[in-house]
């Protein structure tokens, strides 16, 4: 049974498993040597602790009561200053993907948004995330605009859409 919640911010634990996960997803899109070294735990504990503020949020997806992915989303501001949310990161765990669960994520997600009076959204992910660009390609993404990122050189994809 699928469950998502929004993570508890008093839980060092589910901070911790979050952070824990961000780098697996810079692991798998990047491979190990520039996933690890990209950032820091510490680093990836204190940008989700960013994201439990009212601008933000972070929702934890349960599987059978097990946490067992995430997504981490956000308000921005473009350059002409108009507000849209960000979906910063999404994980499911290797084991049950390819069951519908990001595809929640990302509703809930943009849910979050709406509430928030956001009229768009958009997500930065790597040319080589071929599963995620799909996944939000199916939603009605579309690609808004590549750049490369300043660490590492990887060429990213910003992927975008407007909310109902």
């Amino acid at each position: 049974m699928r469950h998502i919640r929004p993570l508890d911010p008093a839980s060092a634990a589910e901070i911790d498993l979050v952070a824990q996960r961000m780098r697996a997803t810079l692991i798998e899109v990047e491979g190990e040597a520039v996933g690890e070294a990209l950032y820091t735990l510490d680093w990836l504990r204190e940008r989700v602790r960013q994201h439990l503020v009212p601008d933000a949020a972070v929702w934890l997806l349960e599987v059978d009561g097990a946490i067992a992915g995430h997504t981490i989303v956000r308000r921005e501001t473009d350059g002409a200053g108009h507000a849209f949310g960000l979906i910063s990161t999404t994980y499911v765990l290797p084991a049950v993907r390819r069951q519908g669960h990001a595809a929640a994520l990302l509703a809930a997600g943009e849910a979050w948004m709406q509430t928030q009076d956001l009229a768009r959204s958009a997500t930065w992910t790597s040319v080589t995330n071929t599963a995620l660009i799909a996944l939000y390609t199916a939603q009605g993404y579309r690609e808004a605009e590549r750049g490369t990122h300043p660490q590492t050189g990887t060429t990213m994809v910003r992927l975008a859409r407007a909310l109902a």
